[in-house]
Parts: structure tokens; C-alpha cells; sequence
């Protein structure tokens, strides 16, 4: 079960218990609701109420005049909630699946933590995830120079890094003339200096001053979203590489 899916599940809980006599923490709702309400993934399908009731006492408020016995309440709750809890149970067959094989293929250990962590943080640990985006495409770089012997320098920033990786797989911009596939790997680039900004700037893996931008989950969305298609594009590449240095 998914990170985001006990959290939805917390909070229907939470919201049948309070509206039928129980005392939960105000500010727990304010925590969960805030995760769902910001994922724009599931605007279409979170509850109406979910968006207008920004704090517990709010629903209290609406529910306790709405409905006023606790089997309708429950209901009522159970009924608003299905959309969502139906989305998040669905199997995952979008690219963040085929990512996930790719890596699976992958005899490294170090590489597949980083990513499940990842995809675990984006939810509940926005700064970590971010963190770990960078973690992921560093470890790849790492891993595909290790297998082809080529020395590097462990303390040396990702974009050198990422260079010295897409060289040996001939996907540098400067190994290519054609101006389309110039445009395309110099946006891999791009991607991976963005990264490495994103998380200085949002992450947590530097300190912040009194005034500080705080990463939400769409932010940690788009970073592994990023960096999981650029690692799996260079795992990919590199083993087509020695698939074909196989058959020669």
C-alpha cells in the first residue's frame, strides 16, 4: 500500500470518528488534508467539503447539520472518499511502472533504494524526495562507470558527473551534429543542472535562512518524475551498448 493511500485512509477515519463523537487532533487534519488537497493529481476526485473545510472545526460545522444521525454521516463520508481511495488503488501501469522495471534490471542495490525512496518521500517528505531524485541519478552515473572501469572523482558535482556518464554512452551534445539530437541531449543536461539547482534551492539537504521556500508535493513530483526518466534512459542506453559489443 501506498504512502498516499494510508494517508487518504487516515484521514476518512479521522473525519467518520470526529463526526460521530470522537476527539481527534485538529491539526492533523490540517496536516492530511493539506497533502490532498495540493496534489493536483487528484483534484477531480478529492471530496468537495475536503476543499471548502480548511480546519476540523469547519467540518464539524457543516457535517453536524447536514446529516444528523451517525450512520448517514458515515455514509455520507465512506460515499465522498470512494472516487478517491478507487484512483489510488488502481495497479501503476504509467511510466513511473516502466522507470520501475528498468531499475529492477539493475544489479545494484544502491539504485533501486534510492528510487524507491523517491517515490516513498514525494507525499509525505517533499524535501527528501528531492534529495533522493539527485541520489538516484548520481548513483546510475556512478554505477555505469563502475561496470565500464572508468575512474572518477567520488566528490566530483552531478553535471560532471552526467558528462563523463554520456560521453561513454555517446549521448553528449558535442558527439552529435544533427541539430535535433543536439536540442534533445543538451535538454538532458539541462535537466540535470536543474536538478542539482532544485534541490540546493528547495531540498534538504542544505540549511535554510529565517526566510526559506518550503517544496510542496508537486515539486517533488516533477523532480522525480525527471530524474526518473533520465535514469532510466541511461540504463537503457548503456545496456543496448553492451548488447551490441556482445554481437560484434
Amino acid at each position: 500500500m501506498n504512502d498516499l493511500l494510508i494517508l487518504v485512509e487516515t484521514l476518512q477515519n479521522l473525519l467518520i470518528s470526529r463526526a460521530t463523537g470522537g476527539g481527534e487532533k485538529a491539526s492533523e487534519y490540517t496536516t492530511l488534508r493539506q497533502v490532498i488537497v495540493t496534489n493536483a493529481s487528484l483534484e477531480t476526485v478529492t471530496p468537495n467539503f475536503l476543499k471548502t473545510c480548511r480546519t476540523l472545526d469547519q467540518f464539524w460545522q457543516f457535517i453536524k447539520y447536514e446529516y444528523e444521525t451517525y450512520a448517514e454521516r458515515r455514509q455520507f463520508i465512506w460515499k465522498e472518499f470512494q472516487p478517491l481511495l478507487q484512483q489510488l488503488e488502481q495497479p501503476n501501469i504509467g511510466s513511473e511502472h516502466v522507470v520501475t522495471q528498468v531499475i529492477e534490471r539493475v544489479d545494484a542495490a544502491h539504485v533501486q533504494a534510492a528510487w524507491m525512496k523517491a517515490l516513498d518521500r514525494r507525499i509525505v517528505d517533499p524535501e527528501g524526495a528531492i534529495t533522493s531524485a539527485r541520489t538516484l541519478i548520481e548513483s546510475v552515473c556512478k554505477h555505469i562507470l563502475d561496470e565500464a572501469a572508468i575512474s572518477y572523482d567520488d566528490a566530483t558535482d552531478l553535471p560532471k558527473l552526467y558528462k563523463q556518464t554520456a560521453e561513454i554512452l555517446n549521448l553528449a551534445p558535442s558527439q552529435h551534429t544533427e541539430p535535433i539530437f543536439k536540442q534533445i541531449l543538451g535538454g538532458c543536461t539541462a535537466v540535470i543542472e536543474g536538478l542539482g539547482s532544485l534541490r540546493n534551492r528547495l531540498s534538504d539537504a542544505h540549511g535554510k535562512g529565517r526566510i526559506g521556500s518550503k517544496p510542496l508535493p508537486r515539486h517533488a513530483e516533477l523532480a522525480v518524475n525527471l530524474s526518473g526518466a533520465l535514469a532510466s534512459y541511461l540504463l537503457a542506453t548503456w545496456e543496448a551498448k553492451n548488447s551490441l559489443e556482445r554481437k560484434l
